[in-house]
C-alpha cells in the first residue's frame, strides 16, 4: 500500500539503503507483491512502512511509501504494490522491475499504527482496498510468533477478484487459531454470496467485530473516506476512540 509523505515521521539515523529484488507473485490484475533483500536490515514491526526512491539516469529521483507486508525474516521482507495509472513509482515496481534489480529503500518508519506481541487485547482489523497490506503484517506477525492474541479482519473490496493474498486468507493456515476473517464486497459479490454489494456498514462491525465492552485496539487502513467511515462507526458503537488506529492513503497513491 502506497502512502502519502508525513513531514515528521522520519526519525535519525535513517539512511537510504539498497534493496535486492528477490521475489515476485501477482495478488490481484493490478497488484504484484515483491520480495526484497536488504543485507543488515533491522528487522521491523507490524504496521511500519518503507521509503522507496528511483533514480533516473539524468539525476532526478522520486520516492514513495509502501506499507510492509511481511512478518520479520531476517534480511527480507515484502511490499505490495498496487499500481497507479500514471504514477512515477509504482508502474516500474509492479511492471518493470526484475529479479535481481535494486532499489533503493529507507526505514523501517512509524511507531503508532503498529502491533507489538506484547500486546494481549483482541484485534480487529478492517482494511479496504491496498490497506490490507499491513495489517497482513500484522497476522503473518501473529502467526510466525504463535500468538494467541484473538484477532478479527473485516476486509472490503470492490470485486472478488480485488481481493490481495486471496489464497492465504481462504485457507487458515498453522497458527491462525483465533483468527476471524470476514471478506465485504462493494461492487460484485460471488456467486450465491449472503451479503449483497455494498460499502462497508455499521451492522457488518457490530456483527464481525468485537464488542466495545472487549476493549479492543482496532486497526483502520484504506483510502480517506472508507478509514474515516469506519473509524466513526467503530465510535458511534462505543469503542474507545484512543483505541482506534487509523493510516489513509490519498486517490493517487504517492
Amino acid at each position: 500500500m502506497a502512502r502519502a509523505a508525513v513531514p515528521g515521521r522520519l526519525k535519525a539515523p535513517l539512511t537510504w539503503q539498497a534493496a535486492r529484488l528477490v521475489g515476485l507473485r501477482d495478488e490481484t490484475p493490478s497488484a504484484r507483491t515483491l520480495v526484497f533483500d536488504v543485507p543488515g536490515w533491522s528487522g521491523h514491526l507490524a504496521g511500519q512502512h518503507v521509503d522507496v526512491r528511483l533514480t533516473a539516469e539524468d539525476g532526478y529521483s522520486t520516492q514513495r511509501s509502501y506499507s510492509l507486508a511481511s512478518a520479520p525474516d531476517g534480511d527480507r521482507f515484502e511490499l505490495t504494490v498496487q499500481r497507479v495509472p500514471d504514477g512515477e513509482v509504482s508502474p516500474y515496481l509492479a511492471d518493470v522491475m526484475e529479479i535481481g534489480d535494486l532499489v533503493e529503500i529507507r526505514g523501517p518508519v512509524g511507531g503508532w499504527f503498529v502491533w507489538r506481541p506484547a500486546e494481549i487485547r483482541p484485534v480487529l482489523l478492517v482494511g479496504g482496498g491496498s490497506g490490507i497490506a499491513p495489517l497482513m503484517a500484522m497476522i503473518r506477525t501473529r502467526r510466525s510468533l504463535g500468538s494467541h492474541t484473538p484477532f478479527r479482519l473485516i476486509y472490503s473490496v470492490r470485486t472478488p477478484e480485488d481481493r490481495y493474498y486471496a489464497s492465504e486468507l481462504r485457507t487458515p493456515q498453522p497458527g491462525d487459531g483465533g483468527l476471524e476473517v470476514t471478506h465485504l464486497y462493494t461492487r460484485h459479490t460471488p456467486e450465491g454470496w449472503p451479503r449483497p454489494a455494498k460499502r462497508l456498514q455499521l451492522a457488518d462491525l457490530q456483527t464481525h467485530g468485537w464488542p466495545p465492552e472487549f476493549e479492543p485496539v482496532c486497526f483502520v487502513c484504506g483510502p480517506t473516506g472508507f478509514v474515516e467511515t469506519a473509524a466513526a462507526q467503530l465510535v458511534a458503537l462505543g469503542h474507545d476512540p484512543r483505541q482506534i488506529r487509523t493510516e489513509r492513503f490519498g486517490p493517487t497513491g504517492g
